[in-house]
């Protein structure tokens, strides 16, 4: 296949998965009513990073891809910036948990955005 790389052997790919796996890690303890309340979209928010990025990848124009790139960056938003600080607030997970967290999420951030950054300016180059 060439220089092809595959979704799995990205580094953001890797970080998404890494946050899933975290993201089950805190969901799978939980009692039902807070699984219910909020550990669903949790745990979607979570694993719609990487799914997402997968998605993107396998599209050929790069306007495609960016657009699910975007959600990705979305839904971590929405799994760290929301749902984990509102685990924390309600006293669901430990602090040391939340900041671990936290740090994954500014990691993966990070990763993203340039990751999005490098598609965009690899069509320029064309």
């Amino acid at each position: 296949m060439g220089d092809y790389i595959k979704v799995q052997d990205l580094e953001v790919y890797k970080e998404a998965r890494k946050l899933s796996k975290f993201t089950w890690e805190i969901f799978n303890p939980m009692p039902w009513q807070d699984q219910k309340a909020m550990g669903f979209q949790f745990i979607t928010s979570a694993d719609s990073v990487g799914a997402n990025i997968a998605e993107g990848y396998s599209r050929f124009h790069y306007l495609d891809k960016v657009k699910f790139y975007y959600i990705s960056r979305a839904s971590l938003s929405e799994c760290c910036d929301h749902w984990l600080e509102l685990l924390y607030e309600r006293g669901k997970i430990t602090e040391t948990v939340f900041k671990e967290r936290k740090n994954l999420q500014y990691v993966l951030g990070v990763k993203l955005n340039n990751f999005i950054r490098s598609t965009c300016q690899s069509k320029q180059k064309n």
